[in-house]
């Protein structure tokens, strides 16, 4: 084990300078970074989107199973997200942390060493934050500045009767992700001598713990010149992502069972925890992948898209929301997803 350093022998400011001295400015939008009282950015002819996420010691991660690097790296990720799926691009965080005495220094390296990769391979800015003690572990809140084109912004309330609805990449694989690192901690208690079982489980681990927003996914709309008429990430579940497009849309939706995106792996895996796969498709969570809507007459360009799946369509809201299964038979979609407030 390596030396640690005690966060007080730095003391807040110490801190501060200690884990962004290495920061270098990559957008042009950001004037001033770290080192004054605020950021200062300059968007000129560009609509500004902002959005914030807070993480919980006990309630959004584990640290059991949860590499401090890994944590860091996917509290940047899942706010890049949120700017991804309103069709914009992220320039700038703010990384602000409730940290308690168990942590050293060292362990803020290394969970701002996550951050700064993810900040890297996605070309965004680290402008500023704020560190404070917590008496409850660690607490990470981040904020997300982005850019958005004017007229091209997609909120969730733009889908219309007919649009198709899409989603990119696959479902599940998060959730079982979870539910096989969740297996090994139990099994972990009982054991002196314990090595996880993860082999052949790889995609569904990096999933879990080094989520990837769909970068790719807006560069690949906007080279077709498609806008979509709504768009989120599915971080809470594939139903309720649906239901919250339906409701803010005044629409109905219709989606296919056969036609839901799921990897081998999470097959394999859901049938070894007896679980549904579909249930765990639907309302599983943390995939971050893109769903959104598109017009009926963008079919044949939104096919030949790589790594997009055409899984259902826009109803009247009188048809409500469902899905109908290999049989023929319909389910109503429920919101089951992920609620930290249950």
């Amino acid at each position: 084990m390596g030396n640690r350093t005690e966060i007080s022998t730095l003391g807040e400011f110490g801190l501060i300078r200690h884990l962004t001295e290495k920061i270098e400015l990559k957008n042009g939008s950001t004037l001033k970074g770290v080192g004054d009282d605020a950021a200062v950015l300059d968007y000129a002819d560009r609509q500004v989107l902002v959005t914030t996420d807070l993480l919980l010691e006990g309630i959004h991660f584990d640290l059991t199973y949860v590499p401090l690097k890994h944590l860091g790296y996917k509290s940047a990720v899942v706010n890049f997200s949120d700017i991804y799926a309103m069709n914009g691009q992220p320039k700038q965080i703010t990384v602000s942390l409730g940290v308690s005495k168990r942590f050293s220094v060292e362990d803020l390296d290394m969970l701002y060493e996550g951050i700064r990769l993810a900040c890297d391979v996605y070309g965004v800015d680290l402008v500023g934050g704020d560190t404070s003690a917590s008496m409850t572990g660690l607490t990470i809140s981040i904020t997300c500045i982005g850019e958005g084109e004017p007229g091209k912004v997609v909120y969730r309330n733009g889908a219309r009767e007919t649009d198709l609805i899409c989603v990119s990449g696959d479902l599940g694989a998060a959730y079982m992700g979870l539910q096989l690192l969740e297996r090994e901690k139990s099994v972990f208690r009982g054991e002196k001598d314990f090595t996880p079982d993860f082999a052949g489980k790889e995609y569904l681990l990096e999933r879990q713990l080094k989520p990837e927003a769909r970068k790719d996914i807006v560069a690949g709309l906007a080279k077709l010149d498609i806008v979509p008429t709504a768009m989120m990430d599915v971080s809470d579940g594939l139903s309720s992502e649906l239901l919250h497009i339906a409701k803010e849309s005044n629409v109905g939706c219709r989606i296919y069972e056969d036609r839901i995106p799921i990897d081998y792996q999470t097959a394999v895996m859901a049938e070894q925890f007896s679980m549904n796969l579909v249930t765990a498709a639907l309302n599983g969570g943390e995939d971050y992948e893109l769903l959104f809507t598109v017009p009926l007459t963008e079919h044949d360009r939104i096919s030949e898209m790589e790594g997009i799946k055409i899984i259902g369509h826009i109803t009247k809201p009188e048809l409500g929301c469902y899905l109908e299964g290999r049989d023929g038979g319909e389910v109503e979609l429920r919101a089951q997803g992920w609620n930290s407030l249950i």
